[in-house]
């Protein structure tokens, strides 16, 4: 057994290529071989989000405070809260974060395939992020 200590990690910023906006990322794991699973807990600040982005064997999102938008291309952006639970299949392009107006947090869930966990691609247009209306 290991545990990993609450408060015994850094937390670290999200990296500008991969986030627009304030981001935390807290309580990072990575499984041990032969164990694929990787995650962390993310905060983003009000407009902050993630870029759009790919997981090969796809990602589960846990919602655990504030609210938050999330979209697949091709769909429309929906809002997601506390104690929801998204998944995005393997190789679907999304992004997901806080909305224009209210943090929130998630727990992010991957595994690894040949040791990648995610493919970062484009950051998100102002227009997707606040939907076809161009506002909250």
């Amino acid at each position: 057994m290991k545990i990993i200590r609450n408060g015994s990690q850094l937390s670290v910023k999200g990296p500008a290529e991969w986030f627009t906006g304030q981001t935390r990322i807290d309580s990072q794991f990575k499984g041990v071989e032969p164990a694929r699973v990787a995650g962390a807990i993310v905060t983003f600040e009000p407009g902050a989000r993630t870029a759009w982005h790919t997981h090969p064997l796809g990602q589960t999102l846990i919602v655990t405070a504030g609210a938050g938008w999330a979209q697949t291309e091709g769909e429309a952006r929906v809002e997601i809260r506390p104690g929801d639970v998204i998944w995005f299949p393997p190789g679907v392009k999304h992004w997901h974060g806080a909305t224009a107006a209210t943090g929130m947090t998630h727990i992010a869930i991957q595994e690894a395939l040949d040791g990648s966990t995610v493919t970062w691609m484009e950051k998100v247009a102002n227009e997707d992020y606040l939907g076809e209306g161009g506002s909250e």
